[in-house]
């Protein structure tokens, strides 16, 4: 008899004790469960700008400098080169934008993605055996990086390429028409000795840009198609709405001069990738 009181009488005052317990230790008072603690939030990655440049800190060091390229228009094309590359078309660029430095170096490249394949180890040398889809994950990884800060990245678009290029120049490179100057901007088949190297090594054009015409050829945005002078935009090209193959410019440490010239124009599959292709970033703000 007095343990069944015991257990009747223990029941209620259990109920109202576990009740208090949750009221007053659990919630403090409040009437609610205490959240779990947060993590701080990680302080976000630095972007200093200058009048010249847009720095952008990758961790430990590493920074991806971008110079600012004006809106503009310019002669697009060359009637010399080959029939993709006709007829020469007068195009507008009408925002400004800001274009990598330097072709996407190895060490950016691991900062930013933690992995490699460059068939030319060296921090310093361009990344190469990339794909088009390779850098589409590289500057995916980038917009999340600086996400909130008002900067957005993405390869150029040929017509972008080719003007940064020129950097106001109509001849058949950057600096001129001479290709017996080419030594002094590019690595390409004459002096390269099969191989990339440090990018930066050699003279930049006229708008501050390294490795326009050399070193490793740069995939840009667009898809390719033979005869798409004949119908482009005249403001703001962005290339055929689909396609099977995408563009790259600029020559590599394998093409000779002919190749290197600014209006020059290769296309591959998106997904192909050998050690004379890479790229550079282009972003807005």
């Amino acid at each position: 008899m007095q343990s069944k009181q015991f257990a009747f009488i223990s029941g209620p005052i259990l109920i109202v004790l576990l009740l208090g317990w949750q009221w007053f230790g659990v919630s403090g008072g409040g009437g609610s469960a205490a959240s779990p603690p947060t993590e701080p939030e990680a302080p976000k990655k630095q972007i200093m700008e200058s009048e010249n440049s847009l720095r952008f800190d990758l961790g430990d060091g590493v920074m991806l400098e971008m110079v600012p390229i004006p809106a503009g228009s310019f002669r697009m094309g060359d009637e010399q080169g080959q029939a993709e590359e006709k007829p020469v078309h007068k195009v507008t660029l009408s925002q400004p934008f800001y274009l990598g430095k330097f072709e996407v170096t190895q060490q950016q490249w691991k900062a930013v993605m933690g992995r490699l394949w460059s068939h030319f180890p060296g921090d310093e040398n361009p990344v190469d055996r990339i794909s088009w889809q390779h850098c589409q994950e590289f500057i995916a990884k980038l917009n999340e990086t600086f996400a909130g800060q008002g900067v957005s990245f993405f390869l150029p678009t040929e017509a972008q390429w080719e003007y940064a290029c020129r950097a106001g120049n109509s001849g058949l490179y950057g600096f001129g028409n001479g290709p017996a100057q080419l030594g002094e901007y590019a690595w390409f088949e004459a002096n390269a000795e099969g191989k990339t190297h440090p990018v930066g090594q050699k003279l930049p054009n006229a708008w501050g840009l390294y490795d326009m015409h050399g070193n490793v050829l740069e995939w840009c945005a667009d898809w390719y198609a033979e005869d798409y002078y004949r119908q482009s935009p005249a403001v703001d090209p962005a290339g055929p709405s689909e396609g099977s193959h995408r563009i790259l410019r600029g020559g590599s440490w394998s093409d000779g001069p002919f190749y290197c010239r600014s209006a020059s124009r290769y296309c591959l599959p998106p997904w192909f990738c050998v050690s004379c292709y890479g790229f550079r970033v282009a972003c807005t703000r």
